[in-house]
C-alpha cells in the first residue's frame, strides 16, 4: 500500500510579482506539479505560501521557472 506524503506548508519570498496576473502565473505553476496544492499569494509583501506534498525546492523551482526570483528557496 502506498501512502501519499503529508503536505508542508511552504512560506517563499518572491521577487517581481505586481498583478493578478502574477498570481495566476505562480498559482497555474505549482498546480501544475501538484493538482492537490493550495497557494496564496500576498502581493504586497511579495510572499507565497503553497500547501503542497512537493519539497521545499521543488516549489520554488516551479515558481522560478515561470520567470519569478525566489529570494529564499
Amino acid at each position: 500500500m502506498n501512502t501519499p506524503a503529508t503536505p508542508s506548508t511552504h512560506a517563499l519570498q518572491v521577487k517581481g510579482m505586481s498583478c493578478q496576473h502574477c498570481v495566476k502565473a505562480i498559482t497555474q505553476a505549482v498546480l501544475a506539479q501538484d493538482a492537490q496544492a493550495q497557494v496564496r499569494v500576498d502581493l504586497p509583501s511579495g510572499q507565497v505560501s503553497v500547501q503542497t506534498q512537493l519539497s521545499r525546492e521543488a516549489t520554488a523551482a516551479a515558481i522560478a521557472d515561470e520567470g519569478y526570483e525566489v529570494l529564499n528557496p
